[in-house]
């Protein structure tokens, strides 16, 4: 009883950070969206990965006329990544190159939110490239911790 105790207040204070829900991993930032979200992208040129697309879902809404929170997804990847994802289960591809999404909630605080690549790998019933998995989850969570602190 005494071991679980500091188990369950670790795993409250890790929640109240971060949080994953069906396939679907959060973690929040101290910083606006704008600054998350370009935080990230320094990271991400600094890691060598390519930003295919930056998606202001806030300002396309203003556009027309409608109201958003602060949302952007930014769209990354490497090829030298994701194509062995793609050999393994060619419809892998669909959820290829990653995304993520930084949003305010309802309560005014800013989410980097992502699939999980242990979901995205069940959800295509990847075999044999555990490894290339393993990675992307590494460094999705290094990403989203970095450009989240």
């Amino acid at each position: 009883m005494k071991k679980l105790i500091p188990l369950l207040f670790l795993s409250f204070f890790v929640t109240s950070h971060s949080y994953a829900s069906e396939g679907v991993t959060s973690v929040e930032s101290h910083h606006s969206v704008k600054e998350t979200a370009d935080r990230f992208v320094d990271i991400l040129s600094e890691k060598g990965l390519t930003l295919f697309a930056r998606i202001d879902h806030k300002k396309n809404a203003e556009n027309v006329d409608l109201e958003l929170r602060d949302t952007e997804v930014l769209i990354f990847g490497n090829p030298k990544v994701g194509t062995p994802i793609m050999q393994c289960e060619q419809q892998a591809a669909i959820d290829l190159p990653q995304k993520v999404l930084i949003a305010k909630d309802a309560n005014g605080k800013v989410w980097i939110s992502y699939n999980n690549p242990e979901y995205l790998k069940q959800r295509h019933q990847v075999t044999g490239c555990d490894a290339v998995f393993s990675k992307v989850t590494n460094v999705l969570s290094a990403l989203t911790r970095a450009a989240a602190k």
